[in-house]
């Protein structure tokens, strides 16, 4: 895949915005089905321009209305904010305090640059291929969480298009959370505390809460590949010192004796085990697999109504990738580095037509055949519909619950 120029932009966004954007799910998504008639019309936008303008608070009528807005305006970044009390256009016209932020999905973000203190292989913005398994695992451990312990049905992840993932929770009831109930989801799902001058950021106690049990269960089958192969955090002195930093005093000045007669990091995670095991009740052992792979999450994405999340679909202008749905079922195999640029979609829509051309020169009449999306032409069609899919489920689960209603109430 070639590279792509960030300077290539502002020719590249017309295009996608006209031809490539899927604006059908995308509409239907942030409609809902079953709201109030004005829902869509009091939901926050926010896009960033050129040279880094920032215009908040718009809203629109429908989503064909925002969809001339963003081919009008071709955004770099797009970003989705509450359902408001009234209009965000309008907010200047209504009383001072009248202007709130009412509903929002239970967002989640979560960025590789804060696991900067546990990964060897990258830092700041880049990522790979070793490092992105923390993304792997805090999907898995975040999700199961939502699904079995909060009892949520509709999650979408998204790829950020450069450095993490973003969850969208789009159940009706958690959309109507308060500040403070988002806050204590945070907080459940929070383990590793602490800053950067902080060594032991994983303190466990008994008995063990099942959330961790669970957590430890899906951390455990990624941690050999990822942490002591791929990182190598048990390689090098100035490596394994931080670990043993991690361990019951008693054991420390053995483990620095030892850990230099064995061959590598795998060798001494199994000598550390072994020290661990005459150590009861120390849990040192989930502390330390925690500490470097439990998931990150940034606390005021997810308690504030009003705060704002990168749409999916968005491109990232420094990479020109594309913000794309992660199907779940495929999730091991999700490779950030494989996701199309907006440069590469371009290009395969222009082959697209041209061999199209090609076909109709060829044809003595051609038949009139109905118009595909563009999209489908390029790579970003499973990504799509992978989108579709949620889409569908949400209509389907609310096609249901009305079903449920209606012969509760004996209304046949």
């Amino acid at each position: 895949m070639a590279a792509f120029e960030p300077g290539s932009l502002p020719d590249l966004l017309p295009l996608y915005y006209r031809r490539l954007f899927p604006y059908g799910p995308y509409g239907r998504w942030l409609s809902y089905g079953g709201v109030v008639k004005n829902y869509f019309q009091r939901r926050e936008f926010s896009f960033t321009l050129r040279d880094d303008i920032y215009v908040r608070y718009q809203s629109f009528n429908s989503p064909q209305e925002l969809e001339k807005e963003m081919q009008k305006m071709n955004p770099y970044k797009i970003d989705v904010g509450a359902v408001y009390s009234h209009r965000p256009s309008q907010r200047n016209t209504v009383h001072m305090g009248a202007f709130q932020a009412q509903e929002k999905e239970l967002v989640f973000d979560i960025d590789m640059t804060d696991y900067d203190d546990v990964r060897r292989c990258c830092s700041s913005a880049e990522i790979c291929s070793k490092c992105w398994t923390l993304m792997t695992i805090a999907i898995r451990v975040i999700d199961r969480a939502l699904v079995e312990d909060f009892g949520v049905k509709h999650r979408l992840w998204v790829y950020s298009g450069r450095r993490g993932v973003h969850c969208w929770v789009c159940d009706d009831s958690v959309r109507k959370w308060s500040c403070a109930m988002r806050a204590a989801a945070v907080e459940y799902l929070t383990l590793v505390k602490g800053g950067s001058e902080t060594v032991k950021k994983v303190n466990l106690t008994d008995p063990i809460h099942p959330f961790i049990s669970h957590s430890l269960s899906l951390v455990e089958p990624y941690f050999e590949d990822y942490a002591l192969v791929g990182q190598d955090i048990l390689g090098s002195s100035e490596s394994w010192e931080k670990v043993v930093a991690l361990v019951p005093e008693s054991v420390r000045e053995s483990l620095l004796r030892e850990f230099p007669k064995k061959h590598d990091s795998v060798q001494r995670w199994e000598l550390l085990k072994k020290k661990m095991e005459k150590c009861k009740p120390s849990h040192a052992e989930s502390e330390i697999m925690l500490q470097y792979c439990f998931p990150r999450l940034d606390i005021n994405v997810s308690r504030g109504v009003n705060h704002l999340l990168k749409s999916p679909f968005s491109v990232h202008p420094k990479t020109g990738r594309v913000s794309v749905p992660i199907d779940l079922r495929k999730l091991d195999q999700f490779d950030p580095l494989a996701v199309p640029t907006i440069s590469c979609l371009c290009r395969e829509l222009d082959t697209a037509h041209e061999e199209e051309d090609g076909e109709k020169e060829n044809e003595a009449e051609p038949e009139p055949k109905r118009r595909t999306r563009d999209y489908k032409k390029t790579s970003l069609a499973p990504y799509v519909r992978v989108f579709e899919q949620f889409v569908e489920e949400m209509d389907k689960s609310r096609k249901g619950g009305l079903l449920k209603k209606s012969d509760l109430q004996g209304d046949f």
